[in-house]
């Protein structure tokens, strides 16, 4: 696999990124670091995480998944040399008490000194926000609701936060994830205003189900150079086929497991619908669910990295063999047949 560039950063990643969010929760300790050794074997050089991880958030398993990667390269030395490591400051709390309230500048460096410790590094090559500090539709809301404007942390004070950070050696890049076109535009100009430093990626959905990122916000990246970092692109399991016949419950996929993820954009029912009139397309042109859903931002100039999350070797073995698959002029508009009857059920 080529690297590509990240932003206007110095970082150089592999096309397909491995997610650790199932570490500490639906995959212990010892799977996890062979899951991170198969993983570079294979010659993926890049991680993402985030301080909230595990998944489903909770307090009991705050930190774990970091924790987890940084016993791992405690144990390889020379692995933290090979890669890119991206981690993420969680945005405002949302319910989650164990977290810190507002993202203030203080927040931000606290909280980054803590995921490196639990990480184990010296540096953090990519640190994100999670989510927005701001009043915005996000995670399955549609509609901007300016009655809840409040008072947030300024952009500028993030910024200036991650400023000190990179000053100090502890971070090399900065990115934004479930941002908007507003978001990510406005802390683009700030950066150039103000001289701090310039966000290199946005993480957000991107998926057969959920291509929302197409709605403006790709034209906002390709012009200011921000790099989409896509995650779920198997759209939480849906179009991997595995739901096609049991529904959400009834096997040992995720959305069966945690009824709390049924609730979520993910689980709705025209998710599932549209996911497997996707599924059955994937079959009738001679691919698997899984293998069509990747290859559609493998293979997509909008991605400069697909974050893939499995649970076991075997899954992750099916997301990386999956690259090099092509998905031809003609399927590529069935495709956007399905979208412009079932749009993006799963925004």
């Amino acid at each position: 696999m080529k690297l590509n560039t990240l932003g206007s950063s110095a970082l150089q990643v592999t096309p397909i990124c491995l997610g650790t969010m199932t570490f500490g929760e639906q995959v212990n300790e010892a799977d996890a670091h062979a899951i991170l050794d198969r993983s570079l074997e294979r010659d993926v050089n890049f991680i993402d995480t985030a301080e909230m991880y595990a998944v489903p958030a909770k307090a009991e398993t705050y930190g774990a998944t970091e924790t987890i990667i940084g016993h791992w390269l405690a144990k390889r030395p020379g692995a933290r040399d090979k890669l890119v490591v991206a981690t993420k400051v969680a945005g405002p709390a949302r319910g989650m008490a164990w977290i810190r309230g507002e993202v203030s500048k203080a927040g931000i460096i606290e909280a980054c000194e803590a995921s490196l410790k639990r990480l184990q590094t010296d540096v953090i090559d990519l640190y994100q926000i999670h989510w927005p500090a701001r009043n915005v539709p996000t995670f399955g809301a549609l509609y901007f609701d300016p009655s809840r404007d409040g008072s947030f942390p300024t952009m500028e004070v993030q910024l200036e936060a991650m400023a000190e950070l990179v000053k100090a050696g502890k971070v090399r890049a900065i990115g934004l994830s479930n941002e908007t076109p507003y978001g990510v535009h406005e802390f683009v100009r700030l950066a150039e205003q103000l001289g701090l430093p310039r966000v290199a990626t946005v993480q957000n959905p991107y998926a057969l189900i959920n291509r929302s990122f197409d709605n403006g916000l790709d034209e906002t990246c390709h012009r200011l150079g921000v790099s989409l970092l896509a995650y779920s692109p198997l759209g939480f399991g849906l179009l991997t086929g595995k739901y096609d016949e049991t529904g959400l419950v009834g096997n040992a996929g995720r959305m069966s497991i945690y009824e709390s993820m049924q609730k979520q954009r993910w689980g709705r029912p025209e998710s599932l619908a549209a996911a497997k009139r996707y599924n059955a397309l994937a079959r009738d042109n001679g691919l698997t669910p899984t293998q069509m859903a990747l290859a559609f931002c493998y293979t997509n100039w909008r991605v400069a990295s697909t974050i893939i999350g499995v649970t076991s070797m075997a899954q992750l073995d099916d997301c990386l063999d999956a690259w090099g698959t092509t998905l031809s002029p003609e399927l590529l508009k069935e495709i956007d047949q399905i979208r412009w009857m079932h749009r993006d059920p799963a925004q």
